[in-house]
């Protein structure tokens, strides 16, 4: 078996992971107490653990005022580090007490594009990998890989972010639609539309913008309400408070019913896409890959929306 040579300079600076414990905890708690009440030891000891910190690092990490310990903004950050590596650790621990044919999967998912388009398809998965258990997180940002327990996150952008690969699943092609009752006379021109209330949404603030130069007719400083999520301003469009620029998988139920309606004729407008996105710098784990996989032949050739 191959072994990594850890060089006497390194053990130098690998220091006890009790002590290391008690710093994170400090950063995250805020008090000694609390740390102590968390790792089951006393105060006095916590103090002992930070103290051994310090003096192997060659470091002040906290600032004594009587028994108050009070972090140095470098310690902070070093905490912060500290925290990551933590998690990885136990992340690590966890799989490998995993029997070699189970895995779990830590996954972050868009939320409106998460329960409308990978969930519906989510059966086919479990009943071809019942051994992989998939545990998802609404994100409406893109997790930090570094410092989140995440194995790989559902996104939207144009390009991938440093450190990540990225696996395109589908286009985000949008549409601007609003209730009837705003658009009575039915499809408007692109010079009415920029005069109607237009709803915004925080994860795309340039969205109305880039539609409209794809249309051909730039627009600039277009004002309106904003929106966290899809799903609000879905809502928010059906009340009738303005026109919302959604993507298809959302708004082509809504379409067909009725209760909203294209408020332009213009053809729709693809201005990102969405992959799934995993960190570089760990090996791929058994359960991604196999997601991973899946996950290519269910959006291989997506065409069309959501399933009937």
């Amino acid at each position: 078996m191959h072994e990594t040579q850890v060089s006497p300079l390194s053990r130098r600076l690998l220091p006890p992971l009790t002590a290391l414990r008690a710093l994170e905890a400090l950063d995250r708690l805020g008090t000694a107490s609390a740390v102590a009440r968390e790792l089951d030891l006393s105060q006095s000891a916590i103090s002992r653990q930070i103290k051994t910190l310090e003096e192997q690092l060659g470091l002040t990490l906290v600032n004594r005022e009587g028994r108050a310990l009070a972090l140095t903004p470098e310690a902070q950050d070093y905490a912060a580090e500290v925290r990551s590596a933590l998690k990885r650790i136990a992340q690590a621990s966890l799989a490998l007490r995993m029997p070699s044919k189970a895995g779990a999967l830590s996954l972050s998912i868009l939320p409106s594009f998460g329960m409308r388009w990978l969930v519906p398809r989510l059966p086919d998965f479990t009943r071809r990998h019942p051994e992989v258990t998939i545990s998802f997180t609404t994100r409406l940002r893109p997790p930090d890989f570094a410092a989140e327990p995440f194995d790989a996150a559902i996104e939207f952008g144009a390009s991938a972010r440093p450190g990540t690969e990225r696996l395109f699943l589908r286009p985000e092609r949008v549409r601007p639609v609003a209730a009837p009752a705003l658009l009575p006379d039915g499809p408007v021109s692109l010079a009415a539309l920029a005069k109607l209330p237009l709803l915004h949404i925080d994860t795309r603030p340039t969205a109305w913008e880039d539609w409209f130069a794809a249309q051909g007719a730039a627009q600039r400083a277009l004002p309106g309400t904003s929106f966290d999520q899809f799903t609000t301003i879905l809502e928010a469009a059906l009340h009738g408070l303005g026109v919302a620029l959604l993507p298809d998988y959302l708004s082509e139920e809504d379409l067909a019913r009725g209760q909203l309606r294209l408020a332009c004729d213009a053809p729709p407008a693809t201005l990102g896409a969405y992959h799934l996105a995993w960190p570089t710098d760990r090996p791929i784990t058994p359960a991604l890959k196999a997601f991973r996989d899946w996950l290519a032949n269910a959006a291989e050739g997506e065409e069309d929306s959501l399933p009937r």
